[in-house]
């Protein structure tokens, strides 16, 4: 049976790290994956992180089963974070919430999910977007679309373009949108540009999901949920597939969540009832570590605070390597006004690099990134920075 089979291709992304790993070569530089880096290059157990672990080894009586949806508790701190304290939404019951494996966890439930809610429906994504999108929806059965997003003159957001391309929406169908920190861009939609964007969503009559990876890694926690605030008013459905692996730093704990605002608090039930066939026909019930660990942190308010200093710490140390790389690159005198990047927001920077330079920085250079141009900002530090801007004159002089 398994003669006839051929080799798949590698992950876009995950492949390039692995074959980051086989190279020998002193000095190579990894920009590819979508990992935090400090500025020693490590990706670090948070310090809250480690606390709260502690506190769960001591206290841990059991490893019995979580429930098909995860726990009631994290389901809260989950809706807390997302919407905020008191928001209409979490009182009213609208909201409900599942614990799943990592975002991605969240967005092939919500696929599954989507299947049987609305069959016929076409996911709608950013054109570019996360490698992983289509594949996630496509295996659940659904058809997918893309809709302008990058400008490639202004290095900004096509928004006119985007909304126009909005507009053909048919109803019913979904809106995939990055909550914050676009992946591989960069570039997110003003406040007033988020507003547009909800009343189109209403006036089509179409349903937002909302993938929300780097809540924190932007502005701010409260901050970057700018766009899931324009998007959740009363009456209106809304999904949202959240993650922890970056601003908790628990990625290879697999903590996610797929949460589901209805018109109504009965509907959220039904709507939860149907998200659990689909969960425990998938990976039964999720794994309860890396939720304990958000539970306790967000559950108490010393822990709470620290987490929020570090997550600080981190977009702090992101937005100054941000403005490193560009300071750098005009230093050298790079072929073109790289003050886009500072502009940009999140770990991603969307460089402009194109497929041949990316692929003699590889093979000349042994600096990875993704094909697309995408480097992993987080990844720079003071040790490989110019490097890296020296790699990239020279890859864009050369193709001169």
């Amino acid at each position: 049976m398994f003669e006839t089979l051929t080799p798949a291709p590698p992950d876009p992304i995950l492949g390039l790290s692995e074959s980051f790993q086989q190279d020998p070569r002193p000095g190579k530089i990894n920009l590819s994956i979508g990992v935090y880096k400090d500025a020693t290059g490590k990706t670090p157990v948070l310090a809250s992180v480690k606390t709260a672990e502690e506190r769960i080894l001591r206290a841990e009586t059991t490893k019995g089963y979580l429930g098909i949806e995860g726990s009631a508790e994290y389901a809260a701190r989950v809706q807390e974070l997302l919407f905020g304290s008191g928001h209409e939404a979490v009182a009213s019951k609208r909201v409900v919430t599942a614990h799943t494996p990592g975002g991605t966890g969240g967005l092939r439930v919500a696929a599954d999910f989507l299947r049987k809610a609305a069959p016929n429906a076409t996911v709608w994504m950013s054109d570019p977007t996360w490698p992983n999108h289509p594949g996630i929806f496509q295996a659940a059965g659904l058809k997918v679309k893309t809709y302008p997003y990058f400008d490639a003159a202004t290095n900004g957001l096509a928004f006119e373009r985007m909304l126009a391309a909005l507009e053909e929406m048919p109803a019913g169908d979904v809106l995939l949108v990055h909550g914050c920190c676009h992946n591989p861009t960069g570039i997110d939609p003003t406040p007033e540009q988020w507003s547009a964007i909800a009343a189109l969503v209403e006036r089509r009559s179409v349903l937002p999901l909302l993938d929300f990876a780097y809540q924190g890694f932007a502005e701010g926690l409260r901050e970057d949920a700018t766009g899931l605030t324009a998007l959740c008013q009363p009456g209106r459905e809304l999904l949202v597939a959240s993650s922890f692996s970056k601003n908790f730093g628990l990625y290879n704990e697999r903590v996610g969540a797929l949460s589901i605002v209805a018109a109504s608090s009965e509907t959220a039930k039904t709507a939860l009832s149907q998200v659990k066939t689909c969960v425990r026909v998938n990976y039964s019930n999720p794994p309860a570590h890396g939720a304990a660990i958000v539970s306790t942190i967000l559950g108490d308010e010393k822990l709470r605070t620290q987490w929020d200093g570090e997550v600080k710490e981190m977009r702090d140390r992101i937005n100054g390597m941000r403005k490193q790389f560009a300071q750098k690159l005009i230093a050298r005198g790079y072929d073109r006004d790289p003050s886009f990047i500072t502009r940009q927001r999140g770990m991603f920077s969307f460089s402009g690099l194109t497929p041949p330079q990316v692929e003699a920085l590889r093979k000349d250079h042994a600096i990875y990134i993704v094909g697309s141009g995408r480097i992993n900002v987080a990844g720079m530090t003071a040790d490989n920075i110019d490097r890296l801007c020296d790699a990239i004159v020279a890859v864009s002089r050369s193709a001169a």
